[in-house]
Parts: C-alpha cells; structure tokens; sequence
C-alpha cells in the first residue's frame, strides 16, 4: 500500500515536470514579449527626459528624470488626447457592430447548406486578413485619393462629388471601411468555429418539431454563438482604441488630422518627440492610459452582456 502511495506520488511529480516543461516556452516568451516590456513601460512612465545642462536654453545630453505621476497628469489633463480617443469611441460606435454582424452573417451563411466550397469562402473571407494593415491602409489611401482613385473619377463624371477624406464623419466611415474589409473574415471564424461545435443533433429535433431555417438560426445558432460574440466585440474594443495603421497613412494625405488624431498616434509621435514632452516616458504613460480606458470599456460591456444574457 505504502509503494502504491510513493509510486503516484513519483508518477504525479514526472507529470508536474513533464507538463512545466512543454509550458516552459510559452511562459519564457511570454515574459520576453509581454510581461517584461509592460513592466519597462510602467517603471518609464515616472520619468521624464530633461536637459542636463544650465542656462537660458538648456544644453548638454538628455537624462531621464524622476517626475511622479506628472505625466499621467499631463495625458489626463490633455484636450488632444480625450479629442483622439473622443473620435476612436464614435469610430467604434458604427464600426463594431457592422463588423460583428458582417461576421456573423457570413459565418451564418457558410454554415447553411447554401455554400458547397466551404473551404474555398472561407479562405477568401480571411486572405484580407493575411494583408498587412500598413499595406492595406495604403491600397485604400490609393482609392480615396480624388486625383488618382478610379471610384472618385466615376462619380465625378455622373456629376456626384464624393469626399472620402473629409473632415469628421466621412474620415471616420473611411477608416471604418478599411477596418471592416480586413477583420470581418477573422471574425467570420471565430463565429464559424462556434458554429460548427454546437451539435447537429439540436438541429435534427427542432426539424422535427417543424421549426424552419430560419427560426433554427434565430432560436438556436445565434443564440449558442454568444460566447463567441463577447470575445469577438472585445477583442475589437481592444484593438480600435489601439488605431493606428490607418490614421497614420491617412495624416500623410491629409496634414489637418495632426499627430495625435488618435491616442496611439500620439503616443507614437510623442516617443519620437513630435509632440511635447515627447520621450519614453510621456508616451508610456499615454500606453498605459490607453490600456486601463480599454480594459474599463471591456469590462463594462462584458458585464452589460452578462446582464443581458440573464
């Protein structure tokens, strides 16, 4: 009995090791790519780079100096900053759900019988996804250009003057639009693997019962791909409050849009000393800003949607 004990206590620490091991990697990059660089970006924060030199006008190598929580005063207290992220929320206000539900539908309609070549939809749906966002963003600067897009051309000649980089609104639904054309396909994935692991027997009863496609698709497939949903609006929440691809190759037309259009725009611009006080240290504290206002947005939704479901 006694060997029977210390034999699974042996088999159960080989198995411990055993899995540490496979999980080792994961968590060496992990630290390398995720947790070491958020731990830099906060220790940053509470400094500030200043002139060494004296003087009237400074002089001498920059240093960093400790300043507290001045720059997270300074992001909070800036009116480019809520501007910039004034604009990502109306952004993703329309942006979102047009996406999300472009997704759905199409993921909806892949797993109907109405598709043969699956596999060769649903690759098409996701191949803008596998176009790199800067490359994208450029490719749709071309067609918004008056001067040189084919689209703009057209509708001059029927006498319809489109402005797609105008400012406010029209801007917006641009960018929108290059968004959409990129993640609707990733999307469309998440909703299509949620799709396929509800079982086939669901729909077998409700036929059976004399429920029509439609009614299966609105009582029981969109209903079970909710999870999926939550994951699919966070995950964009996440990422529009992260914009950047497409304002950036956007400002490069457009010079009203300034360098802090967005609140990405303006960390990046601010580490390169665009805008002042530029350096790690302002721009880390506009990271970790825009980090907690994205968290907060997730999680009130997430909770709205529990409350939902309920």
């Amino acid at each position: 009995m006694q060997s029977d004990i210390q034999n699974r206590r042996i088999r159960e620490r080989h198995d411990a090791r055993t899995g540490w091991a496979f999980m080792a990697p994961f968590f060496i990059m992990f630290l390398l790519v995720f947790a070491v660089p958020i731990c830099v970006a906060i220790y940053q924060s509470f400094f500030r780079q200043v002139a060494s030199g004296g003087g009237l006008y400074g002089g001498g190598e920059l240093k960093n100096q400790f300043v507290g929580l001045e720059n997270f005063t300074m992001v909070i207290t800036s009116g480019q900053f809520w501007s910039g992220m004034g604009r990502v929320v109306v952004y993703a206000a329309f942006q979102i759900p047009i996406m999300i539900i472009s997704a759905l539908v199409l993921a909806l309609v892949l797993d109907s019988f109405l598709i043969r070549r699956v596999g060769f939809f649903r690759l098409s749906y996701f191949l803008p996804f596998a176009i790199p966002g800067i490359v994208a963003a450029m490719v749709w600067l071309y067609i918004y250009t008056p001067e040189l897009s084919p689209i703009v051309k057209f509708f001059d000649s029927l006498g319809i003057h489109i402005d797609f980089m105008a400012p406010g609104a029209p801007i917006l639904a641009s960018m929108a639009n290059m968004t959409t054309w990129t993640y609707t396909g990733y999307n469309m994935l998440i909703f299509l693997a949620a799709l396929q692991a509800v079982p086939h027997e669901l729909y077998e009863a409700a036929r059976l019962d004399g429920a029509s496609s439609w009614q299966i698709v609105r009582q029981i497939k969109i209903p079970m791909v909710s999870g999926a949903a939550l994951l699919a609006v966070l995950l964009s929440i996440i990422g529009t409050i992260q914009l950047f691809n497409e304002p950036a190759v956007m400002q490069s037309a457009n010079g009203w849009m300034g360098n802090a259009y967005t609140p990405m725009m303006m960390a990046y611009n601010t580490m390169f000393g665009t805008i002042s006080p530029g350096g790690d240290g302002p721009a880390s504290a506009i990271s970790i800003v825009m980090a907690l206002v994205a968290g907060g947005l997730a999680v009130i939704y997430a909770l709205l949607q529990r409350k939902t479901l309920r």
